[in-house]
This record gives structure tokens, sequence and C-alpha cells, in this order.
């Protein structure tokens, strides 16, 4: 335990999708190591790698060469519709081309159930291959949620219920969508760039640097022909995630959907595009992008995670409508509002002081009942210790209660078995907070994470608390008999 960053992944988890598929009957070691990889990607940096299967990777490149001709091809009409901002309540319907110049981006949105037309009433043609990759890309997800949902120890297919139907039934339109993407293509900026120079444009379009994004997705799968993804990780640096993608890789990375599914305890990415560096290429920066959303009528909830034992903070007790969760601003600020730089400087200048404060803390608690002393030392390693170690493996720590974690820790499969083992909690010690435990459960913790609490240390607390423990006795027995104990 004293190697608190021993499983820390020193770069972006990579698994292979044969082995992430879940199958009848127990859960086997190759699928258990998958399954922890990708959770540990996605505590880390936000984002993991799948390796898909040799057919379903050359579908995709296929896609992204077809992709590559589509927006070569499709010039740029003055008089063509722009959509700088899409109407909120229209993102279950988006179908066929647009473009954001802000952004020097083009998109065509893939959507089955919805025919995607031309101005003029025409079909709109479209880039090959597409209705196959949405089949492929959204059965590649369901696998990725099924592996969420065995880390999180919640019932089999639990997120089917807020998914499309598979296959859709009779007029319905696909929640989910499959956006081919191109960046910063050549003919497209230059169109743009005349758009702006002229002065009988009514309407001025100034190029801006793109924010930070958050998809309010349960997933998102990309694929692209040149680098450029970047992800916050868990520190808040951008690491660029698509940088050294092999053939037959795809990155995958969590939405705010699956954040609210689950009451928080699967983080969302914040994402940007780099799109300055494309000078030279004809054909810009091409990517295909499947979006996996809950449908239009469904609700977000966190029963399921209640139900499975976890913790779950206010904010996430009352259900939303997808609708309502859909149109509902949300920025990164207000969903992480920690600054982390001043954070992390933090955590080291109470690194660097440690020491000290422990020397002092232990001259103060010295001179304190055996009790109080022990529950202090308790709180102060769980803050030193403990923490520090579920930070580095990107778990929250949501404490059970006592009475019901007592029988816990007697079953095979608890909800809170998972988090145990992460962190290296002593076994028959109750997942609490350990201000609530017992005192005997109290020396367990501490023996197990403070690497210089000594026999000696023990000895004497487990003597003070025995000899405490013999005077409450004698007091009482006293007080029964009325006389004055002598001890």
């Amino acid at each position: 335990m004293d190697d608190a960053g021993g499983d820390i992944l020193p770069s972006l988890g990579r698994v292979r999708l044969g082995d992430l598929a879940a199958v009848e009957g127990l859960a086997s070691d190759s699928y258990k190591i998958c399954v922890s990889t990708l959770m540990q990607s996605l505590a880390q940096y936000s984002a993991a790698i799948i390796q898909l299967p040799p057919a379903d990777a050359a579908l995709l490149r296929s896609g992204l060469d077809s992709t590559r001709l589509f927006f070569h091809q499709r010039g740029y009409g003055s008089g063509e519709v722009v959509h700088l901002e899409d109407d909120a309540r229209e993102w279950c319907k988006t179908s066929g081309y647009y473009a954001d110049p802000q952004m020097w981006l083009e998109m065509y949105d893939y959507r089955p159930g919805i025919t995607a037309r031309e101005h003029n009433g025409a079909m709109e043609l479209t880039p090959s291959g597409l209705p196959d990759i949405f089949s492929v890309l959204g059965k590649v997800c369901r696998d990725i949620l099924d592996a969420i949902s065995f880390s999180l120890n919640l019932r089999t297919c639990v997120f089917t219920e807020i998914l499309d139907n598979m296959p859709l039934r009779g007029q319905e339109a696909s929640s989910s969508v499959l956006s081919a993407c191109c960046h910063s293509r050549p003919s497209f900026e230059g169109a743009q760039q005349h758009r702006v120079a002229s002065p009988n444009d009514s309407q001025l379009l100034m190029f801006s640097e793109q924010e930070e994004q958050i998809d309010k997705t349960l997933l998102t799968l990309v694929k692209s022909d040149r680098s450029g993804l970047y992800v916050k990780d868990l520190h808040a640096r951008w690491i660029l995630v698509d940088g050294d993608l092999g053939p037959h890789d795809i990155v995958v990375y969590p939405g705010l959907a699956l954040y609210q599914e689950t009451a928080g305890y699967v983080n969302p990415a914040v994402h940007k595009t780099e799109v300055g560096n494309l000078q030279g290429y004809r054909f810009g920066r091409c990517s295909l992008a499947f979006k996996l959303t809950p449908r239009s009528v469904a609700r977000l909830s966190d029963s399921e995670m209640g139900a499975a034992g976890h913790g779950v903070d206010t904010q996430f007790q009352v259900p939303i409508p997808v609708t309502d969760f859909m149109q509902t601003h949300h920025s990164a600020d207000q969903l992480f509002p920690k600054n982390n730089e001043l954070s992390s400087r933090a955590e080291q200048d109470a690194s660097s002081n440690s020491t000290t404060k422990k020397k002092k803390g232990s001259t103060r608690t010295n001179s304190l009942p055996p009790s109080k002393r022990l529950r202090l030392e308790a709180q102060r390693v769980l803050k030193e210790r403990v923490q520090d170690i579920a930070d580095g493996r990107g778990i929250k720590l949501r404490f059970c209660n006592l009475k019901e974690c007592e029988s816990h820790i007697r079953s095979l499969h608890s909800p809170c078995e998972n988090i145990r083992t992460e962190i290296g909690w002593p076994q028959g010690v109750p997942f609490v907070h350990p201000h609530d435990l017992p005192n005997k459960a109290k020396l367990r913790f501490l023996e197990t994470y403070e690497p210089g609490w000594t026999a000696s240390q023990q000895d004497e607390l487990r003597a003070s608390l025995c000899k405490c423990g013999y005077v409450l006795t004698c007091q009482r027995l006293a007080s029964s008999l009325m006389i004055s104990p002598h001890v």
C-alpha cells in the first residue's frame, strides 16, 4: 500500500473489443482485466482506445475515404444556409449537411429514421457506408456500456431502458447520430475568408478559438485520419488522445448523460479539436464520430446506482427527462468548479509540510483521551493516505452505512467490493468513514494504511483503551453501589 500510484496507467488504456464482449457464465480473468483497464483509463484520462476487429476497422477506413471525397467534391455556395447554432429543441432531428464557419467545421449527420434533403427538396447525397458504420459503432458502444455496468456492479444491460430500440420500430427516429466531419477544408476556408472580406456581406463571420466542449451523450466514438483530438485528464492537463492510433484503433470518451445516469461516478470528457496545423493538407482533417445518446422519451435517474448500494449525491437524486436535460446548458466550470492548478499547488505544499504536521499533531494528541486520539489519527490517515490512493485511481470515496456494510463484507458480491479491492481496504473492516468505525476496526485501518504506525503505538493505544474500559466498568459498578471507586 505504500505505492499509491502502482496501478496508474502511463498512457491511455487500450483494450480489444473481443475481450470486452460479455458472455454467459462467470467473468473470465481477461474480461476483468479488460474492464479494469477501461475504467482506469476513463478515470485518469476521460478516454480510452478500443481495438476493433479487422473487418470493422476496414469498414471505418473506407468510410473515412468516402468522407474525404464527399467534402472535397462539395462546393460551398454563398446562398447556402449555415447553421451557426442549432436549436436545442431540435437535438434529435438534425440530419444532413451543415457547417460552422467559426470553427472551420463541416458536418454531415446520419440519423436513421430521418431522410436528409437538399434545399430544393431533392434527396441529399451522403458519404457511402454510413448505415453499416452506424450499426457497427452502436454495437461497440453497447458492449462498452455493459463493461461499465459490470464495473459498477449494476445489472446486465441496465442502460437498455434509456437507449433506442434495437432495431428501431416503425416511424421511430434514432436519438443517436453518426457524424462525418471535416475540419479546415482549404476550399471551405477560402470561401469563408472571402465572405469575411466582402463589404457587401450583411453577416460578418469571425473566426475564434474553439472552446472546451462536453458532449451530452452516453458515449462518443471517434476515428480520424489525422491527430488533433485533445481531452483533459484527471489533473486538468490537455492530452492528445489520437496521436498514436493504429489502423484498428478508435477513441471512446464518456459524455454528460453517462455522468448523470451513473450519479457522477463516470466523469464526462472535456475535449477540443486542434484545427490550426492543417496547412498543406488537401482534404483538411476528416473524422467519423458516433454519439450514443439516450432516447428522447427516457428519464435519467440514479435509481439503479442506489439499488446497487452506491452513495448518491443530492444533485442526482431527482430524475430528469432527457428532453429537458438536452436543452439545459452545461459548462465545464459549472460541473468542475475546482481550480485544479491551485489544488495541485496546495497538495504539494501539504505534502512538503506533512512530516512537520505529523510531529506537531502527535504532540497535541498524546494528551488527549485514547479513543479521541485514535479517531483523530484515523481521520488524518484518511486525508493524507487513503484519499491520495483514491485520487490516483480516479475513485470517488462514498462510504456505506455501518449497519448495511457489516453484511456487505460477508457477501461475495457486495456494492462496495470493487472500491475496497482497488484501494486496499482492510479485510473484514466495514467500508464506512473511519470516524464511525469501532476502535478495533480503526486500529486495523491504521495498521493497513500508515507505514509509521509502529507496534509500540498499537500496544500503547490498546492498553489505554483497555484501561479506559476497565475504569468505566469500575465507575459504573461504584455508581450502582454508591461508593467511591479506587483504581
